[in-house]
C-alpha cells in the first residue's frame, strides 16, 4: 500500500463536529479527502465552502480554504468515495439505547456500505468509540464478509479513537497523541504511518485494537468514576456543613489528588454512555463503574431535594432552567441534564422553562421543552432557577430582574453566593450550601 501524499485519498465517514474536522486538518496538509454524510444539507454546505458546525475555533476558516483549493469534496454517496480512496475513516457516532444497550444502527450501516465498495489494500481505520473486540470481531469480520477480502493482508484494518475536546477539536488533534493499534502488525504500522503523515502528532502504538478500544473507555470511565466520588464527597458535605470547593481546592493541592468538581449531573455523548460498552460487556455491575453511574445519575433527583427543603412542593411553582447544552460553551444536548431535570420538575407538576442562548425557541420546544428569553418580563415571575450548563453569556446574569426567586440552584459552583443572597434570594450550590 502507498502512503505517498500524492496517490493518498482518504474517505471520512460521519462529518459531525468531529469528523468534519478531521476532513478539513486531513486536508489541510494538500491530501485529497472525501467526506461523506447521509445529510445532503450538510454535504451541499460543506461543497459551498460553508461550514455548519459553530463554535470550532479555525473550522469554518479551514472549510473555506479547503474547498478553494479543492482538497475536500463531500458527498452522500458512501460506495462511491469508498472506492476511490485508499484509507477511509469511521467517525460515526455510536449511542445507548433507552435501556443503556449499545445502539449500532447507523455504523452498522456505514460498515455495510464500506464492505460492498472497498478495494484491496485499502486501511480502515474506525476513531469511533467502541466496545473492546468491536473493531475486529463485529466489523472487521462484517467487511471480510461483504468484499470477499481478507483482514489483515487483502485489507487492513486498524483503531484509532478520538480524543478530543469540544470548542478545541484542532488544537487536539495537533497536541494529543494518537493511539493506535492493528488487527495485526501491518494494519497497525500502516496506520501508525498515515496519522504520522496526516496529523503530524505523536503516536501511541498498541499491541491491538482491542487494547487502544479499551484505552479509550477506560478515559471515559476514569473522569465518570472520578466525578461520582465529587458528588459524594459533595453530598457528605452538606451534611457536615462544610463548603467541597473549599476542601476540593486543599485537598488537591496534593501532587496526588485530582478530584474533579460536583455538579448537577453528567451529560453528554461520552462520559454518561461509554462505561455500559464495559458494564454490558461482562464488567460487573456490582462494582465501582455501575456505581459511579448510578450517584451521577441522581444528582439532578438530589438537587430537586435541596429546593424542595427549601419552598416545599413545587406544584404550580415557575421554574426557569439555565441551559440546554450538557455543559457550558457548546451546542451538544446528547444526554443533557436538563432533560432529565425537566422530566422530574414536570411530574412534580411545575411550570418549567429553559433558555439558553445557543438555541432558537423553535429547537427548544422541538423537544417538548418550554422557551424563554431572558429579557422577556415573566422571568421576573420565576420561583426558582437552576444553573444547568454555565455559558459563558451567564456570567453577566442580572439577578435584580429575579425580583419574585426564591431560590438559585446553582448546579455547577459558579457563582457567587453574597451576589446572589443580596437580592434576597436562597443560594444553594452542590456540597456548598
Amino acid at each position: 500500500m502507498n502512503l505517498d501524499k500524492d496517490n493518498l485519498k482518504v474517505t471520512v465517514i460521519g462529518l459531525g463536529k468531529i469528523g468534519l474536522t478531521i476532513a478539513s486538518v486531513i486536508a489541510e496538509k494538500g491530501i485529497k479527502v472525501y467526506g461523506v454524510d447521509k445529510n445532503p444539507h450538510v454535504v451541499e454546505q460543506v461543497n459551498k465552502g460553508i461550514c455548519h458546525i459553530k463554535g470550532e475555533p479555525g473550522l469554518e476558516e479551514l472549510v473555506k480554504e479547503n474547498q478553494i483549493a479543492q482538497v475536500l469534496t463531500c458527498t452522500i454517496n458512501t460506495k462511491e468515495a469508498v472506492s476511490n480512496s485508499n484509507v477511509v475513516i469511521v467517525i460515526v457516532p455510536v449511542l445507548i439505547t433507552s435501556d443503556n444497550q449499545v445502539d449500532y444502527q447507523y455504523i452498522d450501516e456505514a460498515v455495510n456500505q464500506i464492505g460492498q465498495s472497498i478495494k484491496k489494500d485499502t486501511l480502515v481505520i474506525f476513531e469511533t468509540t467502541l466496545p473492546t473486540g468491536d473493531t475486529r470481531n463485529r466489523f472487521g469480520s462484517s467487511i471480510e464478509k461483504l468484499s470477499g477480502l481478507k483482514m489483515g493482508t487483502e485489507f487492513y484494518l486498524a483503531y484509532s479513537p478520538e480524543r478530543v475536546y469540544s470548542n478545541r477539536i484542532i488544537k487536539n488533534l495537533k497536541d494529543y497523541p494518537k493511539v493506535v493499534g492493528g488487527v495485526n502488525e501491518k494494519s497497525k504500522d500502516l496506520a501508525v504511518s498515515f496519522y504520522r503523515r496526516a496529523l503530524k502528532c505523536e503516536v501511541i502504538e498498541m499491541s491491538s485494537t482491542e487494547a487502544a478500544e479499551f484505552a479509550k473507555v477506560a478515559e471515559s470511565v476514569y473522569r465518570d468514576v472520578n466525578i461520582a466520588l465529587a458528588n459524594e464527597l459533595s453530598v457528605y458535605a452538606n451534611q457536615k456543613g462544610v463548603n467541597i470547593l473549599e476542601i476540593i481546592k486543599a485537598s488537591n493541592s496534593q501532587p496526588f489528588s485530582h478530584i474533579h468538581n460536583p455538579g448537577i449531573g453528567v451529560g453528554g455523548h461520552c462520559i454518561p454512555i461509554y462505561p455500559y460498552f464495559f458494564l454490558n460487556n461482562g464488567l460487573s455491575t456490582d462494582g465501582l463503574v455501575h456505581k459511579a453511574r448510578e450517584i451521577n445519575d441522581s444528582m439532578a433527583v438530589y438537587s430537586v431535594n435541596l429546593i424542595e427543603k427549601e419552598v416545599g412542593k413545587l406544584d404550580s411553582l415557575n421554574i426557569l432552567i439555565l441551559g440546554l447544552s450538557f455543559r457550558e460553551n457548546v451546542k451538544e444536548h446528547t444526554k443533557s441534564i436538563t432533560l432529565l431535570l425537566n422530566e422530574i420538575l414536570n411530574e412534580k407538576n411545575a411550570n418549567v422553562v429553559v433558555n439558553d442562548p445557543y438555541y432558537s425557541p423553535a429547537e427548544v420546544e422541538d423537544m417538548d421543552l418550554k422557551y424563554i428569553s431572558l429579557q422577556d418580563h415573566l422571568v421576573c415571575d420565576m420561583d426558582i432557577v437552576i444553573l444547568q450548563a454555565n455559558h459563558s453569556e451567564y456570567n453577566n446574569l442580572d439577578l435584580s430582574m429575579l425580583k419574585n426567586c426564591k431560590v438559585f440552584l446553582d448546579g455547577r459552583n459558579a457563582f457567587n453566593r453574597n451576589e446572589v443572597e443580596v437580592q434576597g434570594i436562597k443560594y444553594i450550590g452542590i456540597g456548598a450550601t
